[in-house]
């Protein structure tokens, strides 16, 4: 049984038992921080104007009874009247216009912020010392959480094929970037276990490049100065044993001593070729992995600012939107 409930005047006033359920194309290039227009339009597609006639009693839409939502809030609800022409007939609709904002709390604490902790946690990476190992461990392990992470947020927002989300650009900036740290890390660690044993000579440019220059630039302590000194032929007259024959003595002691004497020479000379050859090959692994330092720093600020902007660069737009609240709603 419907009840209307009739007046003097001959207004009808009827309120229907339903609850009416509305769907909107949404719009989540911004998302956590966007907002939506949804509209319901209300019509006779049967009856002309001349039959049936909707009155647009009040712009405003009565939100008395409006219960406050933990993910949206409603910025402006408003009504506008219009029609519908085909040919000579007028079909009059009217037209409720719903701006919603996402409240961005939730999504900022429990998605954005440990993507933003996972970035910079990828700059640390070039923090570590590359004896240690855990260099691309760490890389592995962050990218696998923001695989975890972007397969959550498929699950949140709508699937569409029109926009990329804004946080979902934000994850594939971070997957590309710590893609990028994984190679320059094998790189680095590469670089760190070189020596003239792998057959790694160091080239001359490289070593006032990295070594003299771009320590003083990025303020590291400067490497140890070290002098190789050239290395002997067993034929070199400095190493000529300058022992003069002693004069003959009884049953040959003189010459018994010389050679005594000629072994020994050869023998340190021996140990000193040896010695100078460890102490080449050390001062080559410490070069190399000074060098190392330096490619780790450097990459440690390249990847620290490129960080920063990216990540201003992305969420610039989407918070100047959402904190100018008081701009003019989007057009139905």
């Amino acid at each position: 049984m419907t009840k209307a409930i009739i007046k003097y005047t001959g207004a009808v006033t009827w309120t229907p038992p339903a609850s009416y359920k509305s769907a909107c194309t949404m719009d989540v290039t911004f998302f956590p921080f966007d907002r939506q227009n949804c509209s319901m339009k209300f019509g006779s597609w049967t009856y002309d104007g001349t039959m049936v006639d909707l009155v647009l009693v009040n712009h405003q839409v009565d939100r008395s009874d409006f219960f406050d939502n933990g993910e949206w809030e409603i910025l402006s609800a408003t009504g506008t009247k219009g029609s519908r022409h085909d040919g000579t007939l007028s079909y009059p609709f009217i037209t409720y216009s719903f701006i919603l904002k996402r409240l961005p709390l939730f999504y900022t604490l429990f998605l954005i912020i440990p993507c933003l902790g996972l970035s910079f946690l990828t700059v640390l990476v070039f923090y570590l010392p590359s004896d240690e190992g855990e260099k691309v461990t760490l890389s592995t392990s962050v990218l696998v959480s923001l695989t975890v992470f972007l397969l959550v947020i498929e699950e949140i927002i709508p699937s569409s094929s029109k926009v990329i989300p804004l946080i979902g650009e934000y994850l594939l900036f971070i997957m590309i970037f710590v893609t990028l740290s994984i190679i320059v890390t094998v790189f680095v660690i590469n670089v760190h276990h070189r020596s003239s044993a792998t057959y790694h000579p160091m080239a001359p440019w490289v070593r006032v490049l990295f070594l003299q220059r771009l320590p003083q630039l990025l303020c590291m302590r400067a490497h140890t100065e070290r002098y190789l000194y050239p290395e002997l032929e067993p034929h070199s007259p400095d190493f000529k044993p300058r022992i003069r024959k002693a004069p003959p003595g009884p049953e040959g002691e003189g010459q018994a001593l010389v050679n005594m004497l000629e072994k020994a020479t050869f023998s340190v000379r021996y140990i000193s070729r040896h010695i100078r050859k460890e102490h080449f090959i050390r001062e080559v692994v410490q070069d190399w992995k000074f060098v190392a330092q330096v490619l780790d720093r450097i990459f440690l600020w390249v990847f620290l600012i490129v960080s920063i902007l990216g990540t201003i660069l992305i969420f610039t737009p989407a918070l100047k939107m959402y904190l100018l609240t008081s701009s003019p709603p989007l057009a139905p």
